[in-house]
């Protein structure tokens, strides 16, 4: 085959920085770009906030015979160029607002001709500053369950080998407060290099079972429940019979045959009544409350409010900082000038404005995407969930012609303040599902729906499947009892046999 050389003519697909760090930071949930932004302002010194007291100027007495700066020059073309540029930074902080100039900032700084220090702070101001010693202890990594019921073995007077089979059986509990090994399994790790008997792990184990919380250590659920009976007083009503039920029983509890366990144990209604009464009361996972559950902070990136009788999407622009470009540094950049620091500022710059540009770029599509979603949703706003229309991505895609993409980026990890509580954006699109009539409906009202019929169920005979789907059917909504049956768990029902009442 002959080489030869050929020109084409093509279009092409480009991801270019300034749509890369657009995309990043639409994406983001107010908590994850907080950080971007901290991160953002750590390592461009243009790139300032507008909410400080004062941005850097220049000292008043400055002698020095540097050239003049980039926005003083003289020429008719230089002028506009720094116009273009003035018009440019006005643009962006006609939305981000400019910082005002304070006499605090000259307290913090020492002035020497051009340049600044900033005044650090000793080490003894450190050691005597309280505020950070709380924050520490406010981050510091609360107490765990083996932490716990290792603080307690500590207190007791044990020998070495003890020593070491409690740690070991500390170790194999897990966060329920459960042993994930068995005692002989125990007993052979501890043997292999000591002289530990299986009575010795099991006397342990019993000292174990009586730490704080009660019922910790235990093999399984009816093992915990025996062991909180254990250490209830002797003189408490229905004791005797609630650990005959546990001991051969608990079966017929949890599958809620309270007729055959009538029948086993012969025992009168009100005695039952009263064990099962005392089971329910007891901690079927004791390690719950030790262990901390962790902390999700949400905070809504849109408010919705009812004004002159129209709901409307507010921005919660206290969420974030407002940006700007530092004034100052701006000052210092020289036109023609292609020194290093020059060319710095100059890339730092335009680094400021395009990450300014699409901070405000995201604000914006955040703002149209919750608008038309409110729009499209007003039924909700005043109805609650059995309101809700069907909706999806594309819906929201055409009206604001864009991508779906986009609109799912808007709408992951971003939440709405409304009067019926903080949702996701995501809560607002639900596939349908058709009616009698020929229209649809949401699969939120209809969750919704079967939500409100299992709360208005008789107590001892609770709703089947199939019966909540005969109900909606008779609301006109075509339904199949699977459906229900998945809608159902994902709101974590319970089915209609674990819904039975325990009363006798």
């Amino acid at each position: 085959m002959k080489q030869t050389l050929e020109l084409k003519l093509g279009h092409k697909l480009a991801m270019t920085p300034q749509l890369q760090q657009a995309i990043k930071l639409l994406q983001l949930s107010v908590i994850d770009l907080r950080t971007e932004i901290q991160s953002a302002l750590d390592n461009n010194p243009l790139l300032d906030t507008a909410d400080q007291e004062e941005n850097l100027a220049e000292p008043e007495n400055d002698d020095s015979d540097k050239d003049d700066s980039y926005s003083n020059e003289n020429t008719p073309d230089q002028q506009t160029s720094v116009k273009d540029d003035t018009s440019a930074s006005n643009d962006t902080n006609d939305v981000f607002e400019q910082g005002t100039a304070g006499d605090e900032l000259k307290e913090d700084y020492i002035w020497d001709d051009e340049s600044y220090i900033p005044r650090t702070t000793t080490s003894n101001n450190r050691d005597n500053d309280w505020s950070g010693m709380e924050l520490d202890s406010r981050n510091s990594s609360p107490a765990t369950l083996h932490d716990h019921l290792d603080w307690q073995m500590r207190m007791l007077p044990l020998s070495d080998n003890d020593r070491l089979i409690a740690e070991t059986i500390i170790d194999a509990i897990n966060e329920d407060g459960y042993l994930t090994l068995s005692i002989d399994d125990i007993t052979q790790s501890l043997s292999r290099n000591h002289d530990i008997e299986l009575d010795e792990v099991v006397a342990m184990l019993h000292q174990i079972q009586s730490f704080d919380p009660v019922g910790v250590a235990a093999v399984d659920v009816a093992d915990s429940l025996h062991i909180q009976l254990r250490q209830l007083p002797e003189d408490t009503p229905h004791l005797q019979t609630a650990r005959s039920i546990v001991d051969k029983h608990l079966d017929l509890v949890a599958h809620r045959d309270l007729a055959k366990l009538k029948r086993v144990l012969k025992g009168k209604p009100a005695a039952l009544s009263g064990a099962i009464a005392l089971i329910q009361s007891l901690n079927p996972r004791p390690g719950s409350i030790i262990n901390p559950s962790e902390t999700r902070y949400i905070i809504p990136d849109i408010t919705v409010k009812k004004i002159n009788g129209s709901w409307v999407a507010l921005l919660n622009e206290e969420a974030l900082p407002k940006l700007q470009v530092n004034r100052y540094y701006q000052s210092l950049i020289r036109r023609g000038d292609n020194s290093k620091d020059n060319r710095y500022l100059k890339e730092n710059l335009q680094e400021a404005r395009w990450y300014i540009k699409s901070l405000q770029n995201r604000h914006d599509t955040l703002l149209n995407v919750s608008t038309e979603i409110i729009k499209r949703q007003q039924a909700f706003f005043e109805d609650g969930d059995e309101a809700m229309k069907p909706m999806v991505l594309h819906d929201i895609a055409d009206a604001l012609e864009l991508h779906e993409s986009t609109i799912s980026r808007v709408t992951t990890n971003k939440y709405m303040q409304t009067p019926a509580g903080v949702f996701e954006l995501k809560y607002f699109f639900s596939s349908h599902v058709s009616t009698v009539d020929g229209g649809t409906c949401s699969a939120t009202a209809i969750r919704s729906q079967i939500k409100k019929l299992v709360e208005a169920e008789p107590v001892g005979k609770p709703i089947s499947d199939s019966r909540i789907a005969e109900l909606l059917s008779q609301q006109g909504i075509c339904v199949a009892r699977r459906t229900v049956a998945k809608y159902r768990e994902l709101m974590s029902i319970p089915p209609s046999n674990m819904r039975k009442s325990l009363t006798l």
